[in-house]
C-alpha cells in the first residue's frame, strides 16, 4: 500500500446485505478498495488465492466452514496478508483461537462505521486491532504459561513493548527511539522469545494484563 495505491480488501460474510453495506461504506474512502467478496469459507479461500488482497474482513458465524476454520485454511495455503475477524461473538475461546490461528485482530460488529474504517487502517499499518471491550478477555486467553515477567526484559525492550501496545509500527518505534527499523525488529524478536509469545498481538495483550 502506498499513498497513490489503495489497499485492497476481501469481504467475507454469509449475509449479502452485510457485504453490500460494508462495500458501500469502504468504497467511500480513497485509500481503501474492495477487490472482492465471498459468502462462504470455500469461496473466501479461492478468492484470496486469486486476488491476494492486503486485508480480509472475515465473519466467524458462517455455515459449513466458519471463520476460524477459514482462517486456518487461509494460513495453511500461504496467505500472508492481514485477517480481521468481524463478528458478533465475544466468546473467549473464539478470540483466543482466532489469535492463535494467525488473525491480526478481532472486531465486534456493533462498532460505529467510522471506527471500523479507522481500525482497518490501523491493521493495514501492522497495529493491534481489537475491540476495546475484548482487551481483558484476550489478555486472559493468551496469558503465557511460562508466567513470564517484564523484569526479564531490558530497559530498551520494555520501551519497545510499550510502543507495541500503543500500536506503533517498527518504523515509527525506530523514529521515536532514534534507532533503525531493523534494530526494532531485533528487539521485538527478543522480547517475544523472553515472554514465550509468538506475535506482536500476543505481546500487546499480554502487556495490557501484566504491565502496569
Amino acid at each position: 500500500m502506498s499513498a497513490s495505491t489503495p489497499a485492497t480488501l476481501l469481504l467475507v460474510d454469509d449475509h449479502p446485505m452485510m457485504r453490500h453495506g460494508l462495500r458501500q461504506l469502504i468504497e467511500l474512502e480513497n485509500d481503501l478498495l474492495v477487490c472482492g467478496d465471498a459468502g462462504n469459507g470455500e469461496d473466501a479461500c479461492s478468492e484470496a488465492a486469486r486476488l491476494n488482497p492486503d486485508l480480509i474482513l472475515l465473519d466467524n458465524n458462517m455455515p459449513a466452514m466458519n471463520g476460524l476454520e477459514t482462517l486456518k485454511r487461509l494460513r495453511a495455503q500461504g496467505y500472508q496478508g492481514k485477517v480481521l475477524l468481524f463478528t458478533v461473538s465475544d466468546a473467549e475461546e473464539d478470540v483466543r483461537d482466532a489469535m492463535r490461528l494467525g488473525a491480526d485482530g478481532y472486531l465486534l460488529k456493533d462498532m460505529e462505521p467510522e471506527q471500523l474504517i479507522h481500525r482497518l487502517r490501523e491493521a493495514l499499518l501492522g497495529e493491534l486491532v481489537v475491540s476495546p471491550s475484548l482487551a481483558r478477555v484476550l489478555a486472559q486467553a493468551l496469558r503465557s504459561p511460562r508466567s513470564a515477567s517484564s523484569a526479564d526484559l531490558t530497559d530498551r525492550e520494555r520501551q519497545v513493548l510499550k510502543m507495541v501496545v500503543g500500536g506503533l509500527s517498527n518504523k515509527m518505534i525506530g523514529n521515536k527511539l532514534g534507532i533503525t527499523e531493523g534494530t526494532v525488529k531485533v528487539h521485538v524478536k527478543h522480547l517475544l522469545h523472553k515472554l514465550g509469545l509468538r506475535s506482536r498481538v500476543e505481546a500487546a495483550v499480554w502487556a495490557l494484563e501484566n504491565v502496569s
